[in-house]
């Protein structure tokens, strides 16, 4: 008896399932036809397109990240994160390497000139030009707060495990702890002042 598996119960019908996930997926491509837009024109200036951005912005998040790990958090094909990888490799933004306990996997890290370009892009975010945040405002005047996207971000979960959510949540946090916002701009803590005002409260 306690050898037997279960069999997992289905409580929804097959209707239910196809409606919820043709729901899911409609509204999926129609939120991505305006995500895609307000990022495409969010990153034209810096001669990026979707995906260089996103590998830029992983591996700023993961202080270097493999080319595997890229494609996994990026939700793109392994060679789609190399080719795009060496593209930004050929423009100076990212560096190649190999570690001496793993020969197998190829290492990209952020330059100086990488980080800089995702810094500006961070300081050039504009929340007027962007679509998704124009649809949400009535939410926001009546919560006073965006939503939190629970469910959706459960599902994400279930679908891509723990490891994409704690990368995915890690970078937000990131963005939470070292970056403040002047005069309308995201601009990136400045090290030393932190280290100096750390200083003068321990006195």
């Amino acid at each position: 008896m306690g050898g037997e598996m279960k069999s997992t119960e289905r409580h929804y019908s097959v209707k239910e399932a196809m409606l919820f996930s043709q729901r899911v997926a409609q509204l999926s491509k129609a939120l991505w036809k305006s995500i895609e837009k307000d990022w495409q024109q969010w990153i034209k200036p810096f001669d990026l397109n979707i995906n260089e951005h996103h590998i830029l912005w992983i591996a700023y998040h993961l202080k270097g990240a493999s080319i595997s790990e890229i494609a996994k958090f990026g939700v793109m094909h392994v060679s789609t994160a190399f080719n795009f990888s060496k593209k930004l490799e050929e423009r100076g933004l990212l560096s190649f390497s190999k570690k001496e306990d793993d020969k197998r996997n190829t290492y990209i890290e952020l330059t100086e000139k990488g980080e800089e370009i995702l810094l500006k892009l961070m300081e050039s975010y504009d929340p007027k030009r962007t679509s998704v945040l124009q649809g949400i405002q009535p939410l926001y005047e009546l919560y006073g707060k965006f939503p939190e996207m629970l469910e959706i971000m459960c599902m994400i979960r279930n679908v891509y495990g723990d490891d994409f959510m704690e990368i995915f949540e890690r970078s937000f946090q990131n963005i939470e702890q070292e970056f403040v916002e002047e005069h309308g701009k995201l601009k990136k803590k400045d090290e030393q002042k932190e280290e100096v005002a750390s200083f003068v409260e321990r006195m």
